[in-house]
C-alpha cells in the first residue's frame, strides 16, 4: 500500500487492517446472495444515486459505488443534476424515486449546493429506501438497537474490528467527531449489545478539553474529524487499535486524520488511508440495498 511509505523512518509495529481486502471478500459474498435473491424473486435490487453539481470528489465516489453495484449484480441508476438545481426540483426527483417500485435504495450524494437544505432532502427520502440510514426514523431504530439499515461507515468499521480480531466488549472506545454520518452513529453502534459492541464509549469534539488526555485512555481510537494528520503519536495509548476515517487531500495525496507513520509505531493495529475504511463504506451500502430489496418483497 502506498500509505506504508509514510512509515519510513518509523518502526512499523502495528498490524495493517486491510479494508480493501475485507471489502472485496464481502462484495463477493454479497454477489452470491444477490444472485440467489434474484433467482428466488425475479427482483433485481436497484440503487438510485442522485448527484447534484460537478464536485470531482463526489463524482468519483458515485462512480465507485456504481462499479461496485455492477460487480455485485445490483442495478444502479445515476441521476445527474446541475449545480443550479433548485430545492423544489430535487425534492420532486426524490419523490419520483420514492414512488418508483423498481427502486429499492436511494442515495443522495453529499455535499449538496448551498441553495439546498440537506436535511430537508434527506428527510424526504422514504425511510424504507434510505440506504444511508440518515432518515430520523432509521436513526431512531438504531438508537433502540433494532436497525432497519446499519449506517454504512460505522457498520464497515465494526466489520473491520471483527475481522482484525479486536476485542470491543468492555473496551474503552474514543470517537473523535460527532457528525451525523460517522461520529454519532458509530457511538450508538458500539454501545449496543452484539458483535463488535458492548463498549464504553467517549465522544470527543471541537469543544472537548484536555483532548490528548482522553485519547490516551482509548483501547480503540476512531478518528473522524476531517483534519489531516490531526492525531499524533503522543495522543495514542501504546497498543491501541486506531481506525482512521479521514480522507484529506494534501499535496495531491490522500491522507487520513491520523499521522500514520509515527502512530503505526505505537498502535497494535491501524487502518491506512486510502484502503482502510473507505472500501468498507461502499460494501455496507450494497448490503443495505439488498436489505431494502428484501424488505420490499416481504
Amino acid at each position: 500500500m502506498d500509505d506504508l511509505n509514510d512509515t519510513k523512518g518509523f518502526p512499523l509495529t502495528a498490524k495493517i487492517i486491510d479494508g480493501k481486502a475485507v471489502a472485496a471478500r464481502l462484495r463477493e459474498e454479497l454477489a452470491t446472495e444477490v444472485a440467489a435473491f434474484i433467482q428466488q424473486t425475479s427482483v433485481t435490487p436497484h440503487l438510485a444515486a442522485v448527484l447534484v453539481g460537478a464536485d470531482p470528489a463526489s463524482a468519483i465516489y458515485v462512480r465507485n459505488k456504481q462499479r461496485a453495484c455492477e460487480k455485485a449484480g445490483i442495478k444502479s441508476t445515476l441521476h445527474k443534476l446541475s449545480a443550479e438545481t433548485t430545492q423544489d426540483a430535487l425534492l420532486s426527483l426524490v419523490q419520483r424515486l420514492n414512488d418508483d417500485a423498481d427502486v429499492h435504495g436511494i442515495l443522495v450524494q453529499l455535499p449538496l449546493p448551498k441553495q439546498i437544505d440537506e436535511t430537508a432532502i434527506l428527510d424526504a427520502v422514504v425511510s424504507a429506501k434510505d440506504v444511508d440510514a440518515f432518515h430520523p426514523a432509521n436513526v431512531g431504530l438504531i438508537v433502540q438497537g433494532r436497525p432497519r439499515f446499519l449506517p454504512c461507515t460505522p457498520a464497515g468499521i465494526q466489520q473491520l474490528l471483527i475481522d482484525s480480531g479486536t476485542i470491543v466488549a468492555g473496551s474503552h472506545v474514543v470517537v473523535l467527531g460527532r457528525s451525523e454520518i460517522v461520529g454519532k452513529p458509530m457511538a450508538l453502534l458500539l454501545m449496543q449489545k452484539g458483535p463488535a459492541a458492548n463498549a464504553t464509549v467517549t465522544v470527543c469534539h471541537s469543544r472537548t478539553q484536555n483532548l490528548a488526555d482522553i485519547t490516551r485512555t482509548a483501547d480503540i481510537l476512531i478518528a473522524a474529524i476531517g483534519s489531516a494528520k490531526f492525531v499524533t503519536a503522543d495522543m495514542v495509548k501504546p497498543g491501541a487499535v486506531v481506525i482512521d476515517v479521514g480522507t484529506n487531500r494534501v499535496d495531491e495525496k490522500l491522507v487520513g486524520d491520523v499521522d500514520f507513520g509515527p502512530v503505526s509505531g505505537i498502535a497494535s493495529a491501524i487502518t491506512p488511508v486510502p484502503g482502510g475504511v473507505g472500501p468498507m463504506t461502499i460494501a455496507m451500502l450494497l448490503r443495505n440495498t439488498l436489505t431494502a430489496a428484501r424488505l420490499s418483497v416481504h
